[in-house]
């Protein structure tokens, strides 16, 4: 019996399947973007029609590594938690650590899980570069051909009040914090240390599941200040231990840590947003300023260190045409990417944020932009996705050329040249995220699960 199946056995016993970890890949795959003509392969774009004797296969070829993972009440938020393992990795097969919180029924229980997904293994037989390997060529020993290619995933619990409507992790001082916005409006911050050592060993993780350690865990802090509960959440990359959030009244509130190892949260809210806050993204590089977006159609930029009623310095009024609802900030160029209920990504230059004016707009997305984010070092790419059930991957340095009249298909004619890669398989896709230490990684997470991937593309 695999690490996975011992956690399904005790996860039963907590009201919650535990995740699996499988192979995405295969002929079985009726998710993935491409038909067949005339005994050929074509590309399938979402939103097109299959005729009866056609269906939709995984092209392998264009993934270096594709896994899929399923939980049994739906995980609909996660993080990516910073690993010791180093960074810049692509040595398969890969491990990475997440930080998940479920979304079930309300007669059943919710949590916070951490989990360690290994053995990672590489999809297709293309190298890193995207060139075909040969068959022949030599292995190396860091990824035996004799090696098991099943991913394991092992995991622990914390029992949460409430569904996890958003949560994020930082690393504060020698630990690690997670903040959840509960659906019963209150924000709790946990110490994850104790969890992020028992996925680390077997003899830990079980004595933890047997004595059903996570329904005893309490949060190191808990702020029970907003009005209603919330989803927009972020901790400061400049200032550890700093948390801003957002809730569905129209309230921002600062957290600052304490010397006492709890935090100060300052009571009263930013004064700007008429509307639920739907996310805030705090500067990459500048200590105390903070972005954030709305129902109210706006993106207003903050400095918090100004009074609250003073604090707003830059607004995009209009910035969609309905309920903007994630926004990510480039961290290496002043851009910052919008998604919205219009299904619009917009790219905002800071320079020129005062113009209103998008120095990018792509309709690609046939519904809701549920979630974008800027890859963490290529500062021209980005990746969104949607409830139209696709994750779209984009470079902006990527210009079209009129004279190139290679590309012949008329249903690829009107697509946007910066878009590079288009990702299928998962239904209403909720979040998605760049793992900060494995080149070209995305994990996502939807209705239907997580998929890890990596394309040739990127």
């Amino acid at each position: 019996m695999s690490d996975a199946d011992e956690q399904m056995e005790v996860a039963e016993d907590q009201n919650i399947e535990d995740a699996e970890l499988e192979n995405a890949s295969g002929e079985d795959d009726d998710d993935e973007p491409e038909q067949q003509e005339n005994g050929k392969a074509k590309v399938y774009l979402p939103g097109g029609k299959l005729s009866n004797d056609e269906e939709l296969v995984c092209d392998e070829s264009a993934y270096i590594m594709l896994h899929q993972a399923h939980t049994g009440a739906p995980c609909l938020s996660f993080d990516i938690v910073t690993d010791p393992l180093g960074d810049d990795r692509e040595t398969f097969p890969l491990t990475a650590y997440v930080v998940a919180g479920t979304q079930a029924a309300r007669t059943h229980v919710n949590s916070v899980i951490v989990m360690k997904m290994s053995n990672l293994t590489r999809t297709s037989k293309q190298s890193a570069d995207g060139e075909d390997e040969d068959d022949d060529e030599e292995v190396s020993d860091n990824e035996d051909v004799n090696e098991d290619q099943t991913p394991v995933l092992s995991s622990v619990m914390i029992k949460h009040p409430g569904c996890v409507n958003r949560l994020r992790v930082t690393m504060f001082g020698n630990s690690q914090y997670v903040a959840s916005w509960s659906e019963m409006g209150k924000v709790h911050i946990y110490n994850i240390n104790e969890q992020l050592a028992a996925i680390d060993d077997s003899r830990a993780r079980k004595t933890y599941q047997q004595n059903k350690t996570g329904d005893g865990v309490k949060p190191d802090f808990t702020f029970s200040g907003h009005q209603k509960e919330g989803f927009a959440i972020d901790w400061c990359p400049t200032t550890r231990g700093m948390l801003a959030t957002g809730d569905c009244r129209r309230d921002i509130h600062i957290w600052r840590p304490n010397d006492k190892g709890a935090w100060n949260v300052d009571q009263r809210p930013l004064v700007g947003h008429t509307d639920s806050v739907e996310d805030i993204q705090w500067s990459p590089n500048e200590a105390n300023v903070l972005a954030s977006c709305s129902v109210d159609k706006s993106i207003r930029i903050w400095d918090c260190r100004a009074a609250p009623a003073k604090a707003c310095m830059l607004t995009a009024e209009n910035a969609h045409e309905s309920d903007v609802n994630v926004i990510s900030w480039n961290r290496n160029e002043p851009l910052i990417a919008s998604g919205g209920d219009d299904g619009v990504l917009q790219i905002w230059d800071l320079r020129q944020f005062q113009s209103k004016t998008p120095v990018a707009t792509f309709k690609h997305h046939t519904d809701h932009v549920t979630t974008v984010e800027w890859h963490p070092k290529e500062s021209t790419i980005l990746a969104s996705g949607g409830d139209d059930d696709q994750i779209a991957l984009w470079d902006l340095s990527v210009e079209k050329d009129d004279g190139d009249d290679a590309n012949d298909d008329p249903n690829l004619k009107d697509l946007p040249p910066q878009l590079l890669f288009i990702h299928q398989g998962q239904n209403e896709i909720k979040e998605l995220h760049w793992h900060p230490q494995l080149k070209g990684v995305i994990l996502s997470t939807a209705h239907s699960g997580f998929n890890v991937f990596r394309t040739i593309s990127v």
